[in-house]
């Protein structure tokens, strides 16, 4: 039998630092804001509904770079659609969720509900690109050597999440209570891809947009 093919995990940390040089991507359209209504509109995903949300919140500044993230989430026995869209301006980052619902006590009839949020650049503390390369010995750093799988992590002080537990000492007998100890880590957005079940142009377009966006948060 063949051995299953090993994984190596890089991740890159940019935290608002200093750059020589800025290759600032942009899609291959002449009108990004086009593209990215093209782009809304071939998932199928109530396109209008989803358009409205993300143009509000645009506001009319020029779109930099976008991704569009379609995908089923399981909800007990129920498969249900979700939406991310990211829309990176001149000077913000948008994030833009769109969701189905069934009908309930808020409405009788099956909605969608849509959450845009706005976070300055200059906001934005830190953003962490996790790759997940397989066979790394023959990774070409190529698109046809596409990463596995990306998961990017934006945070910029919106939400924190703080996991507690009780402290100890290194006596073994100690019965004193010591309080507690944990840690303090940023929860504010997470997106993750996979080529086995997004497609390797899904995880080329997240790499896109994390280059967009280490370029416009260098100082």
């Amino acid at each position: 039998c063949h051995d299953s093919p090993r994984l190596i995990r890089l991740e890159r940390r940019t935290v608002g630092a200093p750059c020589e040089t800025a290759d600032m991507r942009t899609p291959t359209s002449a009108q990004p804001a086009d593209a990215l209504q093209r782009a809304i509109e071939l998932t199928g995903y109530y396109p209008s509904v989803v358009n409205a949300g993300v143009r509000t919140a645009v506001a009319g500044e020029e779109v930099v770079s976008f991704l569009v993230h379609h995908e089923p989430t399981i909800d007990r026995d129920e498969v249900r659609r979700h939406m991310t869209v990211l829309v990176l301006t001149r000077s913000r980052l948008i994030l833009a969720h769109t969701d189905e619902h069934d009908a309930d006590h808020l409405l009788t009839q099956p909605y969608t509900s849509t959450s845009t949020e706005a976070v300055a650049l200059r906001s934005v503390k830190s953003f962490v690109v996790n790759r997940l390369v397989a066979n790394p010995e023959s990774f070409a750093g190529t698109d046809i050597s596409d990463p596995a799988e990306v998961m990017l992590t934006i945070g910029w002080g919106g939400v924190a999440h703080i996991d507690l537990e009780p402290a100890g000492c290194i006596d073994p007998d100690c019965e004193a209570d010591h309080g507690y100890t944990g840690s303090l880590s940023g929860d504010d957005f997470s997106l993750r891809v996979s080529a086995a079940a997004d497609g390797p142009d899904k995880v080329r377009a997240l790499l896109d947009f994390a280059d967009s966006l280490s370029a416009s948060t260098c100082e």
